[in-house]
């Protein structure tokens, strides 16, 4: 598998391959903001993509752990946040009571629009949600990055793994009309981009870590083998809408979700430690959960004459 990843470093936007290994030095490649971009709309598949990346650019080696590194999320236009979290709900077959027909007619599963991508949050990032949830639910995801060409036309560039952390106990309580605000919480993402075709089968398994011990554990399954919709389906409809299809615009996608520690009863609370082990792909995201504080009273405003 062939895997990019950028980051900034003293101030500065570099390209990394591969994943690199902890307390070890890793070759960093200069990068524009736009190198990325434009080796992915140009096309010619992944090595054309690494070698548009690293031919001839400036190279720095780095050592994981530097507090001058920071990872971004793949392709973030940091300089506009011209950048889309978007996600599909009910997606896995666990979901279901049965599995689709070979001929049955594609309908589109629910979905939602998250946020900018200037929200993303990287591995070991605090995750910051509302500051009284009801149950929060942790959901481990496969991410697809695509981004438009000056004409708006989406290329895909690769995919990534992502923590759509939620208040699923307000969508509980009122899914027509609560669900937006039980995805006000923010989400994070993997570095690493796989520039490979989505993945078919994607495994591994959740830690919930409480006080430095582990609370729950269990395991998950989200690759396209996992989904009673198909990829291709989901991804054409939501992408042949006018608002996602703007030039420069990048759209994260995520896949949806398999049960997980609200299906088995488990409350993931304040402080707690979420640990995404993506065995299958050798990816770890971790993340702690952080309520936010209660909004001042002078925040909430209301129109006056």
């Amino acid at each position: 598998m062939s895997i990019l990843f950028e980051c900034e470093y003293k101030g500065l936007r570099y390209a990394g391959v591969g994943i690199p290994a902890p307390g070890r030095p890793h070759v960093l490649y200069r990068v524009p903001e736009d190198r990325v971009r434009d080796a992915v709309i140009a096309g010619g598949g992944p090595e054309a993509v690494l070698a548009a990346v690293t031919e001839g650019a400036e190279t720095v080696e780095v050592t994981t752990g530097d507090p001058e590194l920071r990872f971004l999320p793949p392709l973030l236009p940091t300089t506009t946040n011209n950048a889309l979290i978007n996600g599909f709900m009910g997606t896995h077959r666990s979901k279901f009571d049965h599995d689709p027909a070979p001929d049955e007619e594609f309908t589109p599963p629910n979905y939602y629009l998250k946020g900018f991508g200037s929200w993303l949050r990287m591995p070991d990032e605090p995750l910051i949600t509302p500051a009284e949830p009801l149950w929060l639910l942790e959901e481990p995801e496969v991410a697809l990055v695509y981004v438009n060409d000056d004409d708006g036309v989406p290329h895909y560039a690769g995919y990534t793994f992502g923590n759509d952390l939620n208040d699923i106990g307000l969508h509980r309580k009122n899914p027509w009309a609560w669900t937006p605000y039980a995805k006000l919480c923010e989400t994070s993402l993997t570095p690493w981009l796989f520039l490979d075709e989505p993945p078919r089968t994607v495994t591994g398994r959740v830690t919930v870590e409480r006080d430095g011990a582990p609370a729950w554990e269990g395991d998950f399954s989200c690759g396209g083998d996992s989904l009673y919709h198909r990829i291709e389906d989901m991804t054409a409809h939501v992408l042949s809408y006018p608002l996602l299809r703007r030039p420069g615009l990048v759209n994260y996608l995520l896949l949806g979700a398999d049960k997980a520690t609200f299906h088995d009863g488990f409350r993931i609370e304040d402080g707690d430690r979420m640990v995404i082990d993506v065995t299958s792909h050798g990816v770890v995201l971790a993340n702690t959960v952080q309520c936010g504080q209660t909004a001042a009273a002078d925040s909430r405003r209301t129109a006056s004459r």
